[in-house]
């Protein structure tokens, strides 16, 4: 890694924040990762959070403004080249910013990289995810199925722009972008499929900051953590835990911290049992506890997740995961070792596996001990930190014409 400090310009759309935003945390954490470090960060961004403030006509005209913000391109241009930044990392833009930033960043000659945290590139609101089962109707095609199934926010008309925006702004993403930052090779390979440029394309894991607690005891209850949702598998969990309850009595509750649209349903579920404890929504200090003092993390989402920090923050409380056997889950869980991997969709699989767990609690502290140890190996800040400058460097290095046209043969491995 180079000691030479990198001067990096974020670009980001906030999520709003009446809702925790993995994506949200992901990038301030980066940010302050990079600054720690000694690299002059600074940052381009727009909140969804300003949208309610704006006048009606200012509301309305933003769904004109999600496939190209002229302003937008303007305001970016001018700032880089006032700041004159090595590199532009850009995580999210939409609704407020729009791919007028790579525009931008080919105004002001400075090349682009970026993290690709959903599936936004092939699918319009970026889940593969669509009646309750995986949707890969748009990858590699047209997003018109998108549009008539109405896909973002079940409505035709709200589709309508995200699917100009990706058919106007195809070839400007795969050819503007100079490396596109995988954070799973399972989300690559879906990628590759969809016909992005396969050289573009490297892994580069999410990291975690070390929570400063980790599990010494057996743990004291099994837990879920996350947005409660249908496509994070909270139905298939209640089926799955009334299973295990059926069997036998539970050594271990099973605790439920989040929020969501099936808030209610499971507060109903939950009320009244003695195996079943719904905490709502917790601080990120209440969630570490809550992770260090588990017998096993469980995330059996039926949807093809990108990542999964929820995983490896369980890695780092030395805790195993109960996980479904798709998506990234399959890569950051070696079934067995470091957690066990059920069929998806499957209440019957999900059921045995947190039967195993609870029957054999050595077995689920020697996996949360080894767990522990590929967090340290391949996930923590610093990893975190050489893998991004070095993501960086490679393409600082490659000829600069190379950024807004077609890539040379430069490496597209894991970034390491």
């Amino acid at each position: 890694m180079s000691d030479r400090p990198l001067r990096v310009l974020v670009v980001h759309n906030r999520y709003r924040s009446e809702q925790p935003s993995g994506e949200n945390n992901v990038v301030d954490q980066e940010t302050a990762l990079l600054a720690g470090a000694g690299h002059r960060v600074e940052s381009f961004e727009r909140r969804s959070d300003d949208i309610a403030a704006m006048s009606l006509f200012g509301k309305a005209t933003v769904p004109v403004r999600v496939p190209w913000n002229p302003a937008v391109r303007a305001e970016l241009t001018a700032l880089l080249r006032a700041r004159r930044p090595d590199i532009v990392h850009i995580h999210n833009t939409f609704p407020l910013l729009s791919p007028s930033v790579l525009a931008a960043c080919a105004d002001a000659g400075v090349p682009a990289v970026a993290t690709l945290h959903n599936y936004t590139m092939t699918c319009a609101p970026g889940t593969l995810y669509r009646d309750g089962r995986v949707c890969t109707d748009c990858v590699g095609g047209s997003p018109l199925p998108a549009v008539r199934n109405g896909c973002y926010r079940g409505s035709r008309l709200a589709t309508v722009p995200l699917a100009i925006g990706m058919a106007a702004n195809r070839e400007r993403w795969w050819s503007g972008v100079a490396r596109f930052f995988c954070i799973s090779d399972a989300q690559r390979q879906i990628l590759v499929h969809a016909g992005m440029p396969e050289q573009r394309l490297a892994v580069k894991h999410n990291f975690v900051t070390d929570p400063g607690a980790v599990r010494t005891g057996p743990g004291e209850h099994v837990l879920y953590l996350g947005r409660l949702t249908e496509e994070k598998g909270v139905r298939l969990l209640m089926t799955a835990w009334d299973a295990v309850r059926d069997r036998s009595a539970p050594r271990v509750p099973l605790v439920l911290a989040g929020t969501g649209p099936l808030e209610d349903e499971v507060r109903r579920w939950a009320d009244g049992r003695a195996d079943v404890r719904y905490l709502g929504l917790r601080d990120k200090a209440e969630c570490r506890e809550l992770a260090a003092r588990a017998m096993a993390m469980v995330a059996p989402s039926t949807w093809l997740e990108t990542f999964g920090l929820v995983v490896v923050e369980a890695m780092a409380a030395g805790v195993p995961t109960v996980a479904a056997a798709h998506g990234a889950f399959v890569e950051l869980v070696a079934d067995g070792r470091t957690g066990l991997l059920h069929r998806p969709g499957d209440p019957v699989a999900l059921a045995n596996c947190l039967r195993r767990v609870l029957v054999d609690p050595a077995a689920a502290r020697d996996m949360g001990t080894a767990a522990r140890l590929r967090y340290e190996e391949g996930f923590t800040p610093a990893v975190g930190l050489r893998r991004l400058i070095a993501g960086y460097e490679s393409v600082l290095s490659e000829a600069p014409a190379e950024t807004g046209g077609e890539a040379g043969g430069h490496g597209t491995q894991t970034v390491r």
